[in-house]
């Protein structure tokens, strides 16, 4: 049976009447860039962000067409804000000058003390989910991945529910990281669950290719595979969820940056200038989007000797600090270099659950509890109660 084509599934879509119920959603340009991999189809439907909930029929009914055609073993389609006709409510009295601090309550849906009030334009959150942090970086080779995990074990530590989303589509390595392997189940042949270690929710490309296969994907496949893995996961109730960020600041944060409604992002630098030259872009660009930046990291911010535990600043020690003194970001901490952080990590055993009464896992907590202070202080939410299930 011959392959599906783009232009067969552009075809099939012209028989979804878009909202206005006149043309099509082809016609109207709601649909992205078509990506076919292995018999499944997929693609997002532009919808202006207040009318998402009602055009849920319209995206079931063009996942439902694609889904009957010949050759088609499945189809995920995702609704994606429009941030255009999102941004027509220009109405709104004062707008947040400068405050990015000041808006995103609506982080916090499902939470019923959080204060109601509309999402920024163009985001729309995620059910369950009461707050999505970025971890990020200017370029790669940071460490970020590493952080990542070891801070949102740390706010699992903590008391918290998290989750973790691997958003590097083209180098995913929270499988690794976090020692999973095996593909998630689905539900109802939509819906995935997440992967679990270690009490974290995980989602990762890594579990849906091989990590053989070259990712070569253009920007709106990109954008489409986020969004799934960050709407179309089983959650279920999250404190946070942490997003690790691809590194640099191209297409794929952007997308998470104007799309999600991130309580906030962490940058990961080291202390080197020309790492925290990278790292002022990153700021920038979530300065940009207006969402808050929540502090700084500096990973490998000093050598520990493995067999004398001498301290040795090798890397002209403390330019992150300075660097967040002088912008006025938060300075979150600094992680030391150590042979252990890199062995546990290659190892799937990352520090702070394995071991977490160490000094490196006591930093990582220390780190997460300050990031938690500033999203909980955003909201002004209680601190979550520490249930043992």
């Amino acid at each position: 049976m011959a392959d599906v084509t783009k232009e067969q599934v552009l075809e099939t879509l012209k028989t979804v009447r878009g909202p206005d119920l006149e043309h099509d959603i082809v016609e109207l340009g709601m649909v992205s860039d078509v990506f076919i991999s292995d018999g499944k189809v997929y693609f997002s439907i532009t919808v202006p962000a207040d009318r998402a909930k009602e055009l849920e029929p319209m995206r079931l009914a063009a996942e439902r067409v694609i889904k009957e055609m010949p050759g088609v073993k499945g189809a995920l389609v995702t609704l994606t804000a429009d941030k255009k006709a999102a941004a027509a409510p220009a109405a709104r009295p004062n707008p947040p000058h400068g405050h990015a601090g000041h808006d995103h309550q609506h982080d916090h849906a499902g939470h019923a003390h959080a204060p109601q009030q509309p999402p920024r334009a163009g985001k729309i959150g995620v059910p369950g989910i009461g707050a999505i942090i970025a971890v990020a970086s200017g370029k790669g080779g940071v460490g970020k991945s590493t952080t990542a995990v070891n801070l949102a074990l740390g706010l699992l530590a903590n008391g918290l529910r998290v989750g973790i989303l691997d958003a590097d589509i083209y180098g995913p390595s929270m499988p690794r990281l976090l020692k999973i392997s095996g593909r998630p189940t689905q539900i109802d042949g939509r819906i995935i669950n997440p992967m679990e270690n270690y009490g974290l929710k995980v989602m990762s490309m890594g579990f849906l290719v091989d990590e053989e296969t070259a990712m070569i994907w253009r920007g709106p496949m990109v954008q489409s595979a986020l969004l799934q893995m960050l709407r179309e996961v089983a959650w279920g109730e999250l404190d946070v969820l942490v997003v690790d960020m691809p590194p640099g600041t191209g297409d794929a944060q952007l997308t998470m940056a104007q799309q999600v409604p991130l309580a906030g992002a962490v940058i990961v630098s080291t202390p080197q200038d020309l790492a925290l030259i990278d790292a002022r872009k990153g700021l920038n660009m979530f300065r940009k989007v207006e969402v808050p930046v929540l502090g700084i990291v500096e990973n490998m911010s000093y050598f520990i000797a493995p067999d004398t535990g001498t301290r040795y600043d090798i890397f002209g020690h403390g330019g992150a600090r300075k660097e967040a003194e002088r912008i006025g970001v938060p300075f979150l901490g600094e992680v030391p270099l150590t042979m252990n952080i890199r062995e546990t990590s290659d190892a799937g055993t990352p520090l702070v659950a394995s071991e977490p009464n160490g000094v490196v896992a006591g930093i990582y907590r220390g780190i997460a509890t300050k990031v938690w202070e500033q999203i909980a202080g955003q909201s002004q939410r209680p601190a979550p109660t520490i249930v043992f299930e």
